[in-house]
């Protein structure tokens, strides 16, 4: 009996020092609301976004600027003299949204962060057939790399992608797996996705 309560007692300890191991949560928190990306020039990058990409204005707002104190520092993490002088949110089909800030500040660079770049970044859109969205953008006058590249092998076998490029140097990508990928076969955790963002 002894041996019983000692591996019972050994076994809740585990089970319950695995649960605490558990990843936990943002209160409340239910998804990806939107990604904040500042622009050189608001109307190129909404004309870009709605014109080209087929995102759909939202509503504008702004400026902000703090001339005496540190609010744009303290709310922001930018130089107490940073002003946004617009704010932009467009939303692309099923996805999230997106924000496009105009900022001038005193300390402000032009990064062109590239995919390999510490902080670098992209957005990508799904698409029905990335071919098709390749010859779009071609013929748009967009800036595509290499692709349409299909995966085979590996857990996201099953896409095919593309990557390509706004007038101002931000990186963005068409992907599509209408089939899905291999990964989700057995997945405790599947990904969220636009073509079926019931799921």
């Amino acid at each position: 009996m002894k041996t019983i309560l000692r591996n019972a007692t050994l076994a809740a300890a585990i089970l319950g020092s695995a649960g605490m191991a558990a990843a936990s949560s943002i209160p409340g928190m239910h998804g990806h609301d939107h990604t904040g990306i500042t622009v050189p020039d608001m109307k190129q990058a909404v004309d870009f976004f709605t014109d080209v990409v087929g995102c759909k204005k939202a509503m504008s707002f702004g400026p902000f600027a703090d001339d005496k104190g540190t609010f744009m520092q303290d709310l922001l993490g930018v130089d107490p003299k940073a002003v946004i002088q617009e704010i932009t949110m467009v939303r692309c089909g099923y996805g999230s949204n997106i924000e496009l800030f105009k900022y001038t500040a005193p300390d402000q660079k032009d990064l062109q962060a590239r995919n390999s770049d510490i902080g670098g970044f992209h957005i990508a859109f799904y698409v029905d057939d990335v071919a098709a969205a390749k010859a779009y953008l071609d013929a748009k006058g967009v800036k595509t790399r290499l692709g349409p590249l299909p995966v085979k092998e590996g857990p996201a076998a099953g896409q095919t992608i593309l990557y390509f490029q706004a007038p101002w140097g931000l990186q963005l990508e068409a992907i599509s797996y209408p089939t899905g990928m291999a990964y989700e076969k057995g997945a405790e955790t599947v990904l969220w996705s636009p073509k079926n963002p019931e799921k």
